[in-house]
């Protein structure tokens, strides 16, 4: 007696939902090569994804989620192969990836603070003190400078 096994099969529609990128988006990371060509129904044409592709793609959707580039995105799939070859490469990429994080979070929080103080700076103006604004809008510019000098940068 033969066992057989049924591998579950998705459409590009169901993958989307499953994976939480849009069907143009997987048509692009397949002619891009970022991931491996996808099977397509003998009759239709149409693409048939597995297991083996909805986890590639899973892994993938988490990759554009955290905010890697297609080119770091490419790297880290082409690592990810080599297994304990790849693993430095992977660490430098995921740490460079992370500094970046926590710069943009930084920058992030610099700009928060700015809508903090502007908030109170018209709460100052709308409860007539005049003083406690002036005093807050001062903090704004200084803070203002702080952004733009980032952003240059």
């Amino acid at each position: 007696m033969t066992a057989t096994t049924s591998s579950r099969t998705y459409s590009i529609r169901e993958v989307a939902t499953l994976t939480g990128l849009p069907a143009s988006t997987l048509r692009y990371y397949e002619t891009i090569g970022l991931i491996q060509p996808v099977s397509r129904g003998a009759s239709s044409g149409h693409r048939v994804y597995d297991e083996t592709d909805l986890d590639q793609l899973t892994g993938v959707a988490c990759l554009a989620a955290i905010g890697l580039s297609i080119d770091d995105m490419r790297a880290y799939v082409a690592n990810s192969r080599l297994g304990s070859d790849g693993a430095n490469e992977q660490i430098d990429m995921l740490s460079d990836h992370a500094a970046r994080l926590a710069r943009e979070a930084e920058h992030l929080e610099l700009r928060r603070t700015y809508v903090g103080l502007k908030t109170d700076y018209w709460r100052a103006m709308a409860a007539g003190d005049q003083a406690r604004a002036e005093e807050i809008g001062a903090q704004a510019h200084t803070l203002a400078d702080r952004i733009r000098s980032r952003e240059s940068q």
